[in-house]
């Protein structure tokens, strides 16, 4: 690490009272929950608190010292989420072992303890990419490598048998016994690298214009061929694994990035109709010939008539949906409070439906909240990539923050009744190893970024406060030296 001139205001501190602050609110989320659930608060009530305070104050002190100029806040708004999914995760433990009668689970055990675990691991490969990563235009030498690595990652699922990839329909997966990974979680960072190497290359001619209509400027029909041929690969990540989030996440994903390349909004009136247009068609080829468009079209169906009784009763039909509004409608303005709900009663609250069993307790004030949050941790994303100074970190911090936004949007919108349900994880909150160590990752590389944004140029003098100098007078001339 170099030594920082005396003078410089890094942040760091600002970073590690936030983080204090966010881990009292995640301890008294606890607390509340232990006084719901068992009237009373136990010695060792504080215990997961402490751990997810000593795990992120490690990583705070790997980020002061690798990456001192990072944006403050980022490192405390997850850490925010990941601590209330975790205390979250450990309140659904509880529960489900009183009501079975049988002993607590450990820290470390149930999905609260591997959640705690992974949360970790997580941690560790963020503070290994910021030790070994110094510099984040490195990363653009493999760009080639890590497009292909993606696309691998991406496709493996759609190949393998369904028994050891399929989850609720959607092949996203690779299992192994117990043990199971959703390798397409970091088919996105791979891709955003490539997507963003790929346009600083191809902007100026991806720019060029060939014809006006209702004063948007459109591209050539030359230029769409990289639009149409990830459009093309989206649709078979919707035919062949059956899940639209993860199709749509990479189909905004590189048309978002685009744009933001080129500055041009015809690129996303394009996007969105070839999107669109090309789920429209899936779902009418679904009802009329089946096939590998048939499992899309019983999901629409379902979305369309939730409260269909043939619906609700099918097999991985509405159910699901039907509960998850249920509890948010259960849980009104300002929730039932921690730990005294009952959550347990949607499917999957563990992991796609986490945010309606919150929503039934925290209430939609408390979702609110943890949404503001998200767009935040969004913000200060993209606030990185209009602050860096190379054209290949904008591109990769702006893809970066989009990809969680639109992320989140896609399992609200599921769980909602907003789009058909998907088979995406809720970023940081939602239990899954694959999901946790994939988004850290991606918080790592727009703390790397941001590092890189607000650091001062080398060789300038340190910013301090205070009242300015009186310019320096030079006698019998008509300039003035000012120092800033």
């Amino acid at each position: 690490m170099s030594r920082i001139p005396t003078g410089w205001k890094t942040r760091r501190n600002a970073e590690l009272g936030l983080l204090a602050f966010a881990m009292v609110i995640v301890l008294v989320f606890g607390i509340t929950v232990e006084a719901n659930q068992f009237g009373a608060l136990r010695p060792n009530f504080w215990v997961p608190a402490a751990l997810l305070s000593i795990l992120f104050f490690g990583l705070h002190m790997v980020v002061r010292f690798t990456a001192p100029f990072a944006d403050p806040v980022l490192l405390p708004a997850v850490a925010l989420i990941n601590g209330i999914g975790v205390a979250f995760l450990r309140r659904l433990d509880i529960a489900r072992a009183i009501a079975q009668k049988e002993a607590e689970p450990g820290i470390f055990a149930g999905t609260g303890g591997r959640q705690l675990a992974w949360t970790l691991i997580a941690l560790i490969l963020a503070a290994v990419l910021l030790l070994l990563l110094r510099d984040h235009k490195i990363v653009s030498r493999y760009a080639y490598t890590l497009g292909l690595a993606g696309i691998v990652l991406m496709m493996i699922p759609a190949v393998l048998p369904s028994s050891i990839s399929e989850v609720n329909g959607a092949k996203l997966w690779i299992k192994f016994g117990s043990f199971s990974i959703q390798p397409g979680e970091f088919a996105k960072l791979a891709l955003v690298s490539f997507f963003a190497y790929y346009l600083v290359r191809k902007r100026e001619v991806l720019s060029l214009a060939s014809h006006r209509f209702l004063g948007i400027d459109f591209p050539r029909g030359r230029d769409l061929g990289p639009v149409l041929t990830v459009w093309l690969f989206s649709l078979l990540v919707l035919v062949f694994e059956k899940d639209l989030g993860t199709a749509l996440l990479y189909f905004g994903l590189f048309v978002v990035t685009l744009y933001v390349a080129t500055e041009r909004a015809s690129w996303l009136i394009i996007g969105l109709l070839l999107f669109f247009g090309g789920v429209y068609v899936a779902y009418l080829l679904g009802a009329s010939v089946g096939g590998p468009f048939a499992n899309f079209y019983d999901r629409a169906e379902v979305w369309l008539d939730p409260f269909n009784d043939e619906n609700y009763q099918r097999v991985g039909g509405s159910g699901q949906l039907v509960q998850s509004l249920l509890g948010l409608g259960t849980g009104g303005l300002f929730g039932t409070g921690p730990g005294a709900g009952t959550p347990g009663e949607v499917p999957e609250v563990r992991t796609d439906f986490i945010f309606a069993g919150l929503g039934e307790e925290i209430g939609l004030f408390g979702l609110s909240a943890l949404l503001v949050i998200y767009l935040l941790i969004v913000q200060r994303g993209l606030r990185a990539a209009l602050a860096v100074r190379d054209s290949f970190g904008k591109l990769v911090a702006g893809g970066l923050a989009f990809t969680l936004g639109l992320q989140v949007f896609v399992i609200l919108g599921g769980i909602t009744g907003l789009i058909p349900l998907t088979g995406q994880t809720t970023p940081f909150l939602s239990a899954g190893g694959s999901s946790l160590m994939a988004n850290w990752l991606l918080i790592a590389m727009l703390l790397r970024i941001s590092d890189a944004a607000r650091r001062p140029a080398t060789g300038g003098e340190p910013q301090r406060r205070g009242p300015k100098k009186a310019p320096t007078q030079l006698h019998g001339a008509m300039t003035e030296v000012i120092k800033p």
